[in-house]
């Protein structure tokens, strides 16, 4: 039987849930996360992670005084034990920053089912799609080919497949004629950094439930 989700603690303005958010480019979404917790939320930012040294969204780490890693894959040629090991380093920093959730976003990894067994209700992601349509790496590609007139974003807990975790939120766009993957991303990025900031809210605050 799969391991049960067991989501974090009910978390308040007063204790916040300490999350870690991870990424693998420009972290806008990292950033969009750090201007609506300039506010107090009922969740902070303790711990930054990209598997890219060269990530741009590194800087807002610094230029928050959060803590800040980038951990690049070991120089190792087994794939397996590379992951292994990878995923052993950023648990070690998650641990140590007494993290309590950790929120992907823009993070290209996907992580071992022994790794998500450990955090499975406490993994959090965004996909730009409207899941369980369009998963994988190539989401607005797949949608354009699609000739779909509806795209959008989808917040999801993570499990042991690729985007298939417990659904909590959606939102629509709407495609127009002569959409690209570019425009198509640009619009749906913009929805994305609106609604994962109000879903980690409700996810802190208790208002989503583990299912087996």
């Amino acid at each position: 039987m799969e391991k049960p989700y067991v989501f974090p603690r009910r978390a308040s303005i007063d204790k916040p849930l300490r999350i870690a958010v991870l990424i693998s480019g420009s972290g806008s979404g990292l950033n969009a996360l750090l201007n609506y917790q300039q506010d107090p939320r009922a969740h902070i930012t303790k711990l930054i992670i990209s598997d890219n040294i060269n990530a741009k969204g590194l800087k807002y780490g610094y230029d928050n005084n959060i803590a800040t890693k980038s951990i690049p894959l070991p120089d190792i040629s087994d794939k397996n034990r590379q992951r292994i090991l990878h995923e052993g380093l950023i648990n070690i920093e998650l641990i140590n920053s007494e993290i309590e959730l950790i929120v992907l976003s823009g993070y290209m990894r996907i992580f071992t089912p022994s790794f998500v067994a450990k955090w499975k209700g406490r993994i959090i992601n965004i996909h730009p799609s409207l899941l369980p349509d369009f998963p994988g790496a190539h989401a607005h590609r797949d949608v354009i080919r699609s000739g779909v007139k509806i795209s959008g974003c989808t917040v999801h807990l993570v499990d042991f497949g690729v985007d298939t975790g417990m659904i909590l939120a959606q939102k629509e766009v709407e495609i127009i004629s002569g959409e690209t993957i570019q425009t198509l991303q640009d619009k749906i990025k913009k929805i994305e950094h609106e609604i994962y900031p109000k879903v980690l809210d409700l996810l802190c605050e208790g208002q989503y439930h583990p299912i087996s």
